[in-house]
């Protein structure tokens, strides 16, 4: 009686740890096209930034 109950719940045990590992190459797109849109975005923000930092430094060193 303990076995089989012990055996059932190692066979339901394997079965969701087999259901648990996840799709590696869709999480590997995932990583590469959020990097891929930080950069982008950095790209066409980066010089508006930069002025922006530049301009408060100005302000407030007064020169």
């Amino acid at each position: 009686m303990i076995r089989s109950l012990i055996s059932r719940a190692a066979a339901r045990l394997h079965i969701v740890v087999d259901d648990e590992r996840g799709d590696v190459p869709g999480w590997v797109l995932i990583t590469l096209m959020t990097a891929g849109l930080v950069v982008a975005i950095w790209m066409l923000a980066g010089p508006a930034l930069a002025g922006l930092f530049e301009q408060a430094i100005e302000r407030v060193s007064g020169f």
